[in-house]
């Protein structure tokens, strides 16, 4: 325990990622998350001076819609760190095209060791715990700087450690090598397959590339995808989440297929879609929902914009975030999966909307 009372990351991990119920799951999250901001605080002088002016000096929080908070695009102005340079094992860079600021979000080992552990255990939670034979539905070009990833690689990395036998699809230029694949799934004898991709990618280059070559190819029973990363570019071709999964099992009789909602700027907040559709928190993490003009927490069942909470991320102050994603608590603990923790949803990004500073605001207690 350190002097700011925060426990090592390791015990994070001490229970099964969907296992908590909200009596213990909620005090333990708003203790760790407190003894972080202590942690950030003093580690930070520029995190320090801002959550001050903003929410005040406190350290001590009853609930964690009092915990302070960081607007997630902060972290593509300002570099915000609470180790020493010199350990900082990686850096991760959001994606952006060309011109556009980017996050710069900085690991020490522990961070980057926990990031790694906590997919681990929520994957394994969805897939089991055996390794399968792995398609990843991109190219591996991105790997060649392991000190200094976008947020693609970084995803790349981190999924491909759920599988084995890494079958790599596309060319530097995104295009698939139908050949080379179905070798691959004859060497592995009809055994299930892990697919892994970002969303519109798998839709463009994976999908509709097979229709575009009227191409005919079964992945063997049991293969399951996993994409995230994304649904803008879906969202204006107009192909939703249930259209996403018919066309998989159209074109590659692949059934099960989990879509997750993360971001590079939050160390441990993967959040799987599970078999009812809806996305999960795990025991170390969590979600609230916010007005959008108010900024004030709404009620399970009411769309606003998404807070992530995560007691992960140690070398960084990323650990309350406030997204300009729009989403939904739908319900907590009694999802018919029988996973426990919250489920929401996420609607898309808050258009045109940029947000500010809320020194102003009044902030409560969630229920």
């Amino acid at each position: 325990m350190s002097e700011t009372g925060l426990a090592p990351v390791a015990a994070a991990f001490e229970h099964p990622p969907f296992a908590r119920a909200r009596n213990l799951k909620t005090p333990a999250l708003v203790a760790e998350l407190s003894a972080l901001t202590r942690h950030h605080r003093a580690a930070n002088k520029a995190y320090a001076r801002m959550v001050d002016a903003i929410f005040g000096a406190s350290e001590n929080y009853d609930h964690l819609a009092e915990l302070p908070w960081l607007p997630v695009r902060l972290f593509k102005r300002q570099d915000l760190k609470s180790v020493r340079d010199e350990d900082v094992v990686r850096t991760l860079v959001s994606s952006g095209t060309s011109g556009q600021a980017v996050s710069r979000i900085f690991l020490d080992k522990e961070t980057a060791g926990a990031q790694a552990k906590a997919l681990a255990k929520i994957a394994g939670d969805f897939l089991g715990r055996n390794r399968l034979p792995m398609v990843i539905v991109d190219d591996r070009s991105f790997l060649d700087d392991r000190s200094r990833f976008n947020a693609r690689a970084a995803g790349i990395l981190g999924f491909s450690n759920l599988g084995r036998d890494h079958f790599y699809l596309l060319d530097a230029q995104l295009q698939p090598d139908w050949s080379a694949l179905r070798r691959y799934l004859d060497e592995h004898n009809g055994q299930p397959i892990l697919l892994f991709g970002f969303t519109f990618i798998v839709w463009q280059h994976f999908v509709q590339s097979a229709r575009g070559d009227h191409l005919t190819l079964r992945f063997p029973e049991g293969s399951v995808l996993i994409h995230g990363g994304g649904w803008k570019k879906l969202v204006d071709l107009k192909v939703g989440n249930e259209a996403f999964k018919r066309a998989l099992d159209e074109v590659f009789a692949i059934k099960r297929v989990h879509n997750y909602y993360g971001m590079v700027e939050q160390v441990g907040s993967i959040f799987f879609e599970c078999e009812q559709g809806v996305l999960h928190t795990p025991t170390y993490a969590d979600v609230l929902i916010r007005d959008p003009m108010s900024l004030e927490p709404l009620q399970a069942g009411h769309e606003g914009l998404i807070q992530v909470l995560s007691v992960l991320p140690r070398s960084y102050p990323g650990h309350s975030l406030l997204t300009e994603d729009l989403g939904t608590v739908l319900g907590e603990d009694d999802c018919s999966c029988g996973r426990h923790g919250k489920y929401f949803s996420v609607a898309g990004r808050l258009k045109n909307v940029e947000i500010r500073g809320c020194s102003d605001t009044r902030v409560t207690p969630a229920t």
